[in-house]
């Protein structure tokens, strides 16, 4: 007898909670092999393809393209018979009949590879999540329609553990004054989604009672306490007037990366005491250097390779900066690899892919998987652990035609470097006045790491490779 399998959204690490439907790869009665990449989901670190651990047929999907499900919501219903059955008749019989059901520890097999998502677990981590996530009602072979509401004469607040899995969707709540418990979610047994709270939040309000119902002797209305009032009653008022008094025009919600993006800035400012030095250097010679190694053949040098060159070289003098703090254990961690994390812009957004070992790596080893990442980041095919596990980052902003900036740290690291374009100026070069292709450098660093002796030495050493190339030798 076939069973029908539900295949949840699966745990894409890095503490992230939700992820939105970009792409359905799979319809509604095609037969998928184990392991097959099924949806592709946009989470705030990457768009990513999740595949599914099952082999069968697709018979129901949940969750429409640009929707936002929670990890462990229901995304598809797989029917697992056996593969001789599956062949024979291109899908499985009397799906409908069947219960949906966990896999078994002897359901590992053709029909089940353990995998939730390519490098994030196996089954073994599956049972773990588990352990966590509400369990699912059983799910037929396709979604059925709810049944209409009834209509009841007031709301009624719900008791017991309110149905929220995601924290984002109880802050947003907070932020708006509505109680959760009085909102009905759409989600599977009544999960309340973020879609629920914002429906909550733009609906209109209720139409108005008659006047004679709500009029109110204005000192007793002046004398009323605001405790007084429910906080359903609340939340109603509430929205209508902050709806009339907020500034017209385009709201882009914070959310995929933009979100992250603003929660990992605001996160820096707040817990990292950071400061900035900067100083202009003389880039000339390291340009003709660079122009030297291109006209000898093989692969191309990029400033942006030899400037991570310098970094590493820099950190390896300097290693209060390649480190992070431990709050809860008052501990400074110096790390002893560094992971060179560098800003990349995409039409998505601003990502930090990550260049791992950096501090092993050559110039052209070092060139080479820039171009990888930035490609990667173009096409929005980034991993989320080639975007997470960075120890420094380097941001060449240069190529936006700016001269300095005050980068603001890449949160938990110590430190980053940010690099202007390199422009023909007028420098004193060996006494005289002449043009040269000067850049700014400048360095934001954790004050609780080092002093402004470390860090000014950091970067003096970074110009000092960038002015002269050959200094790079001793550190070889």
């Amino acid at each position: 007898m076939p069973k029908v399998l539900e295949f949840k959204l699966p745990d894409l690490g890095e503490g992230l909670t939700e992820a939105e439907i970009v792409r359905w790869l799979v319809e509604v009665g095609e037969v998928v092999a184990v392991d097959q990449p099924v949806v592709e989901v946009e989470t705030a670190k990457a768009m990513v393809e999740v595949p599914c651990p099952y082999g069968g047929v697709v018979t129901a999907r949940f969750g429409e393209e640009g929707s936002e499900l929670p990890v462990g919501a229901p995304l598809l219903t797989v029917a697992v018979g056996p593969p001789q059955e599956r062949s024979r008749t291109g899908g499985v019989e009397d799906a409908e009949s069947t219960e949906s059901t966990e896999p078994s520890e002897g359901a590992e097999s053709s029909e089940y590879s353990g995998n939730v998502l390519v490098g994030y677990g196996t089954a073994a981590a599956t049972a773990r999540r588990r352990s966590r996530v509400r369990p699912a009602a059983p799910a037929a072979a396709a979604p059925k329609a709810a049944p209409a509401p009834k209509a009841a004469p007031a709301p009624v607040r719900a008791t017991g553990p309110v149905p929220v899995i995601s924290p984002l969707v109880r802050r947003l709540a907070r932020e708006h004054g509505l109680d959760l418990r009085e909102l009905r979610g759409t989600g599977p047994e009544g999960l309340i989604l973020r879609a629920d709270v914002v429906s909550a939040v733009q609906a209109p309000a209720r139409p108005a009672e008659p006047a004679a119902a709500i009029v109110e002797p204005a000192a007793a209305h002046a004398s009323r306490p605001a405790a007084s009032v429910s906080a359903s009653a609340d939340a109603r008022a509430f929205r209508p007037a902050a709806a009339s008094t907020a500034p017209a025009g385009e709201r882009v919600p914070l959310k995929g990366i933009r979100g992250a993006v603003a929660d990992k800035l605001s996160r820096s400012r707040t817990e990292i005491p950071d400061a900035t030095c900067w100083v202009d250097a003389d880039a000339t010679e390291l340009m003709a250097a660079r122009a030297a190694m291109n006209s000898a053949g093989g692969p191309k040098v990029s400033v942006l390779a030899l400037l991570a060159r310098i970094c590493t070289a820099a950190l390896t003098r300097h290693p209060e900066l390649n480190s992070t703090v431990d709050l809860a254990a008052r501990e400074i961690v110096r790390l002893p690899e560094v992971h060179l994390g560098f800003a990349a812009q995409t039409e998505r957004g601003l990502v930090v892919p990550v260049v791992r070992d950096a501090h092993r790596r050559n110039v052209d080893s070092l060139g080479a998987e820039l171009a990888r990442l930035t490609e990667a980041a173009r096409t929005g095919s980034l991993t989320p652990a080639e975007l997470t596990g960075g120890t420094f980052t380097l941001n060449n902003y240069g190529v936006f035609g700016v001269d300095g900036s005050t980068p603001i740290i890449n949160h938990p690291e110590a430190a980053m470097l940010g690099v202007g374009r390199i422009i023909a100026k007028p420098w004193v070069h060996e006494g005289e006045l002449a043009v040269r292709q000067v850049v700014q450098l400048s360095l934001t660093f954790d004050h609780r790491v080092c002093d402004g002796g470390t860090a000014g030495g950091f970067l003096r050493h970074v110009a000092d490779c960038v002015e002269q190339p050959a200094v790079l030798l001793r550190t070889l």
